[in-house]
């Protein structure tokens, strides 16, 4: 019998920030403008990444808007 386990994550890292207006809509805290990158990895080894754009809280850290480049 052969079993394959296989690991495959991501990993979401905000490289720069800077503030924006508005509040969060969970929390009331504020925004900030981020550009995020995600890196997909599979047995430890990058595959894919992603640069994006989002809006994120600066209080809890949720993502409320998104925009692809």
């Amino acid at each position: 019998m052969v079993c394959f386990c296989f690991l495959v994550d991501q990993k979401r890292r905000m490289r720069r920030s800077k503030p924006a207006a508005g509040t969060c809509s969970r929390c009331g805290g504020g925004a900030s403008v981020a550009d995020m990158k995600t890196a997909t990895r599979f047995c430890y080894i990058p595959f894919y990444w992603k640069s994006w754009k989002a809006i994120v809280c600066t209080f809890c850290g949720a993502i409320l808007k998104s925009y692809n480049r």
